[in-house]
């Protein structure tokens, strides 16, 4: 063991910032409907599996968000996986509000659930809570069914501010 003291020069906000710059993040989009079948949307950096038995995904949103009243729990959300061919996807739906769904093909499921299909996969999810922490929520969905709808190409990653693919494989999960 070393002796030496250590310091940490960066507390709060920019402590968190300054590390998780250094974290690379999957990107997302998650699309919902309003109650009245309107198209919601967001990309998202924060979406993860929990664990698959039960099968549980969670993600992180600020309640100040224009699509967090509709994540209650029940609401139906379509979890999409992007690659570098889909960065297009990832900033228009970070774009504002009303810009997200005008130009952009969707289908819509029986349950009009948005659905972009130009993506690698899908994953349906039911909201089951939501936990409140102070202008941030955590989100817990149940996986619900998926579709795959071709092999991702480069993987579409959010690092050190900017969206990057991966490089070099290093070695295999054995």
């Amino acid at each position: 063991m070393n002796d030496n003291s250590l310091s940490f020069d960066l507390q709060g906000p920019e402590a968190l910032k300054s590390v998780f710059r250094n974290h690379a993040s999957g990107i997302t989009v998650v699309t919902s409907a309003t109650s009245d079948g309107e198209p919601i949307g967001f990309t998202a950096s924060s979406v993860t599996s929990l664990g698959s038995n039960p099968p549980l995904v969670s993600l992180n949103i600020a309640q100040g968000s224009s699509s967090y009243p509709h994540l209650c729990p029940g609401a139906l959300v379509a979890i999409h996986t992007l690659d570098a061919g889909t960065l297009w996807l990832a900033e228009k739906m970070a774009a504002s509000k009303e810009q997200r769904f005008s130009e952009v093909d969707y289908s819509l499921t029986e349950d009009g659930l948005p659905v972009f299909t130009q993506v690698p996969s899908v994953l349906v999810a039911k909201v089951r809570s939501r936990t409140e922490v102070e202008a941030n929520a955590m989100v817990v969905l149940d996986a619900i069914s998926s579709q795959s709808f071709r092999d991702a190409t480069e993987p579409l990653v959010y690092f050190q501010r900017g969206y990057h693919t991966l490089g070099l494989r290093l070695k295999d999960n054995s």
